[in-house]
């Protein structure tokens, strides 16, 4: 298991992250959940802040899953915040641009992720179709 460093430069809820409104208690089928606009393809540091940004209600994420393809090497399991996270990856060519993340008991969650080189312009006009 590794150690998610502390996050260097943004604090760890200044994640670019647009979430969909979701009604309480009611859990509305949907493909995308939210859009996510990482600083970089690194896990490692950018994990801690993506965590660290979602709602409360979603619980204590213990799984995510990402594109292989897309990230840069990372372990099969992080402390982040004192949490266990289990990482891992997909080649499925449909889950390319999201990241999937599950808390038992309470759902799962998929995000589009927007490319970390993305002009902010470019970025929003994407998180903003998402939600």
């Amino acid at each position: 298991m590794t150690l998610a460093p502390p996050p260097s430069g943004p604090s760890p809820t200044d994640a670019r992250l647009r979430l969909a409104a979701q009604t309480p208690h009611v859990r509305q089928a949907r493909r995308i959940d939210g859009a996510w606009w990482p600083r970089s393809y690194d896990l490692i540091t950018e994990l801690p802040s993506l965590l660290g940004g979602l709602p409360p209600a979603w619980g204590q994420i213990t799984s995510i899953v990402v594109n292989g393809g897309r990230w840069t090497a990372s372990p099969g399991r992080l402390l982040i915040a004192n949490q266990v996270v289990r990482l891992r990856r997909t080649n499925v060519t449909q889950a390319e641009d999201t990241v999937c993340l599950l808390a038992p008991g309470l759902g799962r969650w998929d995000l589009l992720v927007v490319p970390p080189d993305a002009a902010e312009s470019e970025a929003g006009q994407l998180m903003d179709r998402c939600v």
